[in-house]
């Protein structure tokens, strides 16, 4: 018995597509077993816990590895694009995920109801329906970072965590959707008798969207920096602002405070101590002394923004 799903389409070929859970230790078993005709390194690949998308020829079949949006009920902490390892030679093709993949039950009913005849039909609608789900996570990735460039002035310095966040994400994607381009248009290129000429279409049409949304990624991911670095300058601007007005204030106040401090020595000899409008001569020279002080910083146009 296969662990996981088998689904057989009668045909040409009379292909196969098995479908492991890399969780699930009666599909170890079943990998190592030698006598399904696994090539070694095809067992290797399907078993390694962590992998990039990539494709390589081998004999006379293909090693591919994808990345595509995990299923909703997966809610751990991992990547967001899950990978999916995959052997795939004349009549059989052979999946394993350690984490389940948005939209492979879609494409098991599709491949009962008689939709692929080989493996090539299989990957290359896998690839086109992991483009279809990420062209909008993508897309709206370019909003969020639009959004952020309307709302930017010198009071939204809370969107520096909306900022962060769609740049890491951004970051994250890239990794795994550039080399998943080139693994598809390595696999467009391969000479396969399985590969047909529409196959190869519908993987260069994954491949050029994945392009796309590559280049999408590395404008977002342009674009948050530099929203970041504005952000950054604004606040640096703001505390700027602030600290002028502090020192404005206090060198009005610094003469202010030398002529109260030496009418205040508490010393005998003081010009006019008792004379009864001696207060007031000071307070109205320390409003002309203030005045004067801040008349001045106006004429030097410190008081502008």
């Amino acid at each position: 018995m296969t662990p996981g799903w088998t689904i057989g389409q009668e045909g040409a070929g009379q292909f196969r597509w098995i479908h492991l859970d890399g969780r699930d230790a009666q599909a170890m078993r079943w990998l190592d077993d030698e006598s399904h005709g696994l090539p070694p390194t095809a067992r290797f690949n399907l078993t390694t816990a962590e992998t990039r998308p990539r494709c390589q020829p081998l004999h006379d079949g293909v090693i591919i590895n994808l990345r595509g949006p995990r299923h909703g009920d997966e809610q751990d902490e991992g990547d967001e694009l899950v990978s999916i390892r995959i052997w795939a030679e004349r009549g059989r093709l052979v999946s394993v995920s350690y984490r389940r993949m948005a939209g492979l039950e879609d494409l098991r009913d599709r491949m009962d109801k008689g939709e692929f005849l080989d493996p090539g039909d299989l990957i290359a609608a896998l690839a086109v329906q992991i483009a279809r789900h990420l062209d909008p996570v993508v897309a709206d990735l370019g909003d969020q970072v639009d959004d952020c460039e309307l709302a930017l002035s010198s009071e939204t310095f809370h969107l520096r965590r909306h900022i962060a966040k769609a740049r890491s994400t951004a970051i994250s994607y890239r990794r795994f959707i550039v080399p998943q381009r080139q693994a598809l248009e390595a696999m467009a290129l391969l000479e396969l008798d399985w590969i047909e000429d529409d196959d190869r279409i519908h993987l260069r049409e994954a491949a050029d969207r994945f392009a796309r949304m590559a280049e999408e990624l590395e404008a977002v991911r342009e674009r948050s920096a530099l929203l970041h670095e504005q952000i950054t300058d604004l606040r640096a601007e703001k505390i700027d602002r602030r600290s002028l007005i502090i020192a404005i204030v206090a060198m009005i106040f610094l003469p202010l405070t030398f002529v109260t401090g030496l009418f205040g020595m508490n010393v005998d000899g003081i010009p006019y101590a008792h004379h009864p409008l001696s207060f007031w001569a000071v307070t109205g020279f320390s409003l002309l002394v203030g005045t004067g002080v801040a008349l001045w910083f106006a004429a030097a146009r410190w008081f502008r923004n």
